[in-house]
């Protein structure tokens, strides 16, 4: 038995943008940017969560990349869970020695990474067989 939730959307900007975007989805928000800001090294930047702690982050990606948002989903056993979701139809694109990035049947870009959320995940995720 494993358990996963969905526990991060993460907004993904090239770095050419991406201070004008995250000044935008603070705003947007109404909330300050975080003092910690997103840089090459360390490419995320968080903003206020959702209910039930579902992260929602900004991405610093590469130049000329496009903008696009994308989900992470959290796991107790990551290679359980890409096991599940190629089950559900999904297709791994990259594997990493801890997360992997997949495509859903429609070809939108998520990840599957270790836990990020805490109590949170520990709160809400679902339990599978």
């Amino acid at each position: 038995m494993h358990r996963s939730r969905i526990g991060v959307v993460l907004i993904d900007h090239p770095a050419e943008r991406f201070d004008a975007a995250a000044d935008f989805w603070a705003a947007a928000q109404g909330t300050p940017r975080q003092e910690k800001r997103a840089t090459a090294e360390h490419p995320y930047e968080e903003l206020r969560p959702f209910e039930g702690g579902v992260q929602l982050a900004l991405q610093r990606t590469g130049s000329g990349t496009a903008p696009r948002v994308h989900l992470d989903i959290e796991t107790d056993d990551v290679d359980a869970e890409i096991a599940r979701v190629v089950g559900l139809g999904a297709e791994v694109v990259e594997r990493h020695e801890s997360y992997a990035i997949l495509q859903d049947p429609g070809g939108h870009v998520f990840c599957v990474v270790p836990v990020q959320t805490g109590e949170d995940f520990d709160r809400h995720a679902t339990t599978w067989p």
